[in-house]
C-alpha cells in the first residue's frame, strides 16, 4: 500500500459524490486523514490486502464527516442559527472511526482479497 495524495486526488474526483470536503482541504490534512484511513483499515483487517482506492474511499468518508459542520455535532452541539439567515439542527453522529467504514470500502478490499465483508446489520430475526 502506497498511498499518495495525487492519486487520492484524482481516484476520489472520479469516483466519489460528495468531494467538497476532500478537494478544499489542504495538503497536510490530506495526509492526516489518508493516514488515518490506511491506519484503521488496516487494522481492521490485519490479515487482508488493503488496496489504494479503499484507502482513498475510506478518506473521503473521514474527510466529510470531521468537516466543521460535522465537527460541531460531534462535540455535542444540538443546534445554531445565524439570525436572519438560517437555523442548523444535528443529529447525534458516531465518535468511532471503525464505525464510519462504508460497504463501498468493504466491497473494494472484498474484491481485492476474494472474501465476502458486508456491514453487520442488527435486527430481529424469526424462527
Amino acid at each position: 500500500m502506497t498511498v499518495n495524495i495525487n492519486a487520492a486526488d484524482e481516484y476520489i474526483t472520479a469516483n466519489c459524490i460528495d468531494v467538497q470536503d476532500w478537494l478544499e482541504s489542504d495538503p497536510e490534512r490530506k495526509k492526516r486523514l489518508l493516514t488515518v484511513s490506511a491506519d484503521t483499515l488496516s487494522r481492521r483487517y490485519p490479515r487482508l490486502t488493503i488496496p489504494d482506492n479503499a484507502v482513498y474511499e475510506f478518506a473521503n468518508v473521514l474527510s466529510v464527516k470531521f468537516n466543521d459542520t460535522y465537527r460541531h455535532a460531534s462535540n455535542g452541539v444540538q443546534s445554531y442559527s445565524v439570525t436572519g439567515v438560517a437555523t442548523f439542527s444535528f443529529y447525534p453522529m458516531e465518535k468511532d472511526v471503525n464505525q464510519m467504514v462504508t460497504q463501498k470500502v468493504l466491497d473494494i478490499i472484498s474484491d481485492e482479497n476474494d472474501v465476502d465483508l458486508r456491514l453487520r446489520r442488527v435486527g430481529m430475526g424469526v424462527r
